[in-house]
């Protein structure tokens, strides 16, 4: 499923607890750990002498303490930048990353590191807060795909899917009809209805996409909100969801990862790790 990982290090105490959490998913899969530690430009933003090389001997020795292969590098330039470009020059399956670092913030901020790889990458991206609750772990049981219908959606059910059968998770299948957007408009019966059918067409198709890619245990939900993503978020805390799996973008036709997106605020704010797709092009 996943045969190089890519972990980018800043050397603070969440990418610390988080290497944790990758070297589980690494093992699990058998897969060569890519470790990346990017000094920036700005040398106010640089490490110490010799920070660098510490942080990256640290991880890389944890690493093969696990048994694992490992690959160790040091890039200078813009961070997200060069996470992306490495992500893409060396053809890793997955980036995971904190959803913070060095900056101490209590959660993802607008123009963070992750967040810009998040919304530049290709290749899906896995943020983890470093302040969730409980312990984190791996395999996961079970996952959690919201739908609009999207192709974008459909591309991350099928990450999800096959996930699901490497690990032998169960699959939760989510569609959230949006009551918010109707509250001023006297057609609000008809088009919650409208809505609703929608939504129950989108989890049947993804319901038959999973089935058919071959996971054991599907569940499918229609829920009504004003938020659809604190809609996904009370799903996740009602059913135990161990990670979500969205795409980084859906119906609205817009070609990257927007500002006040569904996945950027899950990105923020979920209490579980969150795997980002990004549609593929079509060639």
């Amino acid at each position: 499923m996943f045969d190089h990982l890519l972990f980018p290090t800043d050397g603070s105490s969440g990418a610390d607890r988080v290497l944790d959490h990758v070297v589980d998913i690494a093992t699990t899969h058998d897969a060569t750990l890519h470790l990346l530690y990017v000094s920036p430009d700005d040398p106010k933003r640089r490490p110490q002498a010799g920070d660098a090389e510490h942080f990256l001997s640290d991880a890389v020795a944890r690493a093969k303490g696990s048994g694992l292969d490992t690959v160790d590098e040091i890039r200078h330039g813009e961070p997200y930048e060069e996470i992306v470009a490495y992500a893409d020059d060396t053809d890793v399956d997955l980036v995971v990353m904190p959803t913070h670092g060095r900056t101490g913030l209590s959660r993802l901020v607008l123009g963070s590191t992750t967040e810009r790889v998040v919304r530049g990458s290709t290749v899906p991206v896995l943020t983890v807060s470093p302040d969730a609750d409980g312990d984190l772990s791996y395999p996961y049981e079970r996952l959690l795909s919201p739908t609009d219908g999207s192709t974008c959606a459909t591309t991350a059910l099928r990450l999800g899917s096959e996930l699901a059968v490497d690990i032998d998770a169960d699959l939760h299948v989510l569609s959230v009809v949006d009551v918010a957007t109707l509250a001023a408009d006297v057609r609000g019966p008809q088009l919650i209805d409208a809505l609703e059918e929608n939504a129950d067409r989108f989890v049947e198709e993804a319901d038959a996409i999973a089935t058919e890619i071959g996971v054991g245990s599907v569940t499918s939900a229609v829920e009504h909100g004003v938020s659809i993503s604190s809609e996904i978020r009370a799903y996740v805390e009602a059913h135990d969801i161990d990670l979500v799996v969205i795409g980084t973008h859906g119906r609205s036709g817009f070609d990257r990862f927007m500002l006040g997106s569904v996945a950027e605020k899950l990105l923020r704010r979920s209490p579980v790790p969150v795997l980002t797709v990004r549609e593929r092009d079509e060639d």
